[in-house]
């Protein structure tokens, strides 16, 4: 699961990409359009321990990836990160009030596809300027896209606003119903409902996703609202995550139980004046909880067996009957912005807040601890779709005192977003700089 968002070393590939923008602008070709965007962005930031835990690669709800290495040196460590993703766009005019669409679009990070096995947006779609617009296909959820442009990158916080919590970011086989503008209460009304099966090769415990998306926009005030269930997605707190099944391997679907998790967001951006704006969001979090379960033995020698992908497990426990049981859980995580425009200038200030849960669970897994972030950032916009920017920021965790230095529920690992691990330091800070190009 890639989490660290801040820190990858740049490749030829996504330098080439970057370096050349310059002389790349939105391509209108017939029916075609594509636009896009790449960043380049290098961050300092202190705490960093990449080689702290035992395991790297192992998921945090595995108890093997709780283990550290004793002694391991941490500090403060520079790495840097580009981002490249284009848009090839198809509109044509079919007559009758009638349109017909077509999006394409993939993100690399360091020259390498962003999340593996997923892609951001492919599908179809037709659309009436009186009954609305129906897409079919791969595309993003709004739980993750809304909730990182505009409301989290305006303010420094998409990553760690977006792509926590109970929901999905990447959708594979979606329909999607968006309505046309209602007038409402002197403003703009759309209303949306998506559905995703996920991976159907998944019999038993098949998966499903709906969300339902309602945006509200009058004058000077911004509302969206979001809610998403799912059932027998991956069990993860991974906001940008592809919803897909309980596992990699459909052979797993008898060796499990099903799992759920769901979102409720709110986030309202106002523009007090043409200079400043004001955003908040919450969001309400629900997990049912994964056991764990060995879905391949293996050979003979010690850790030779697959697991499933568990969540909020009581390891060592036992509930009614079962071994490494999952707990329900529940959070609540909010965040707050500011931005004021002057000319050319832009400077934000976001916060961010991942609460406790509330669980049975009578193991410590994160349930205790709280987060707090605040980022700052200042940017400036150049010719021709070029911007440049500064940031800086740090995080907290609040830890009980008999806790393990989980991070919270909301968090995909213990270093989430910062590189700052939660079992190696209580706080963190960073700054950097950056630039994007957009076309």
């Amino acid at each position: 699961m890639n989490t660290k968002y801040f820190y990858f070393r740049p490749t030829i590939l996504s330098v080439f990409a970057w370096a050349f923008a310059p002389w790349v602008h939105a391509i209108e070709v017939g029916p075609f359009t594509i636009t896009g965007f790449a960043k380049a962005e290098v961050v300092s930031a202190g705490n960093q321990c990449e080689s702290c835990q035992r395991f790297p690669d192992e998921g945090r709800h595995r108890l093997w990836a709780d283990q550290l290495v004793p002694g391991t040196a941490y500090g403060t460590k520079t790495k840097s990160v580009t981002l490249f993703q284009p848009w090839i766009a198809y509109n044509q005019d079919v007559g009758m009030g009638f349109k017909v669409h077509g999006l394409l679009s993939q993100r690399w990070r360091d020259g390498k596809i962003d999340i593996h096995g997923a892609v951001y947006e492919r599908n179809f779609a037709v659309s009436h300027e009186e009954f609305g617009r129906l897409s079919v296909g791969a595309m993003t959820s709004r739980a993750w896209s809304v909730a990182d442009y505009p409301y989290g990158s305006d303010i420094g916080v998409a990553d760690s606003w977006a792509s926590s919590g109970a929901g999905y970011g990447l959708l594979s086989q979606a329909v999607r119903y968006t309505s046309r503008p209602f007038d409402a209460m002197g403003g703009d009304l759309v209303l949306e409902v998506t559905h995703d099966r996920g991976n159907n090769d998944f019999k038993i415990n098949k998966a499903r996703l709906t969300e339902m998306w309602v945006q509200y926009r009058q004058g000077d005030l911004s509302l969206d609202g979001i809610v998403q269930d799912s059932r027998n997605g991956t069990p993860s707190a991974w906001g940008h995550g592809p919803f897909t099944g309980l596992t990699a391997s459909p052979a797993d679907d008898s060796k499990l139980v099903g799992s759920e998790q769901a979102i409720v967001m709110l986030m309202a951006r106002y523009d007090i004046s043409s200079s400043w704006q004001v955003s908040a969001g919450v969001r309400k979090n629900r997990w049912s909880g994964a056991n764990a379960v060995v879905t391949d033995p293996g050979g003979p020698a010690e850790g030779d067996e697959l697991w499933n992908n568990m969540f909020n497990v009581d390891w060592g426990g036992s509930l009614r009957g079962v071994a490494n049981p999952g707990y329900p859980a529940r959070s609540t995580d909010f965040s707050l912005g500011v931005r004021n425009r002057r000319g050319d200038w832009s400077y934000s200030a976001g916060y961010v807040h991942m609460g406790k849960a509330k669980t049975q669970n009578p193991s410590d897994r994160g349930q205790f601890s709280s987060m707090n972030l605040i980022a700052v950032g200042a940017s400036k916009n150049l010719n021709n779709g070029w911007q440049v920017y500064g940031l800086a920021g740090m995080m907290t965790y609040k830890h009980k005192d008999r806790g393990t230095g989980q991070a919270p529920l909301s968090m995909p690992t213990n270093n989430a977003f910062t590189g700052i691990d939660s079992r190696v330091a209580k706080s963190g800070g960073w700054i950097g700089l950056g630039t994007t190009y957009t076309f």
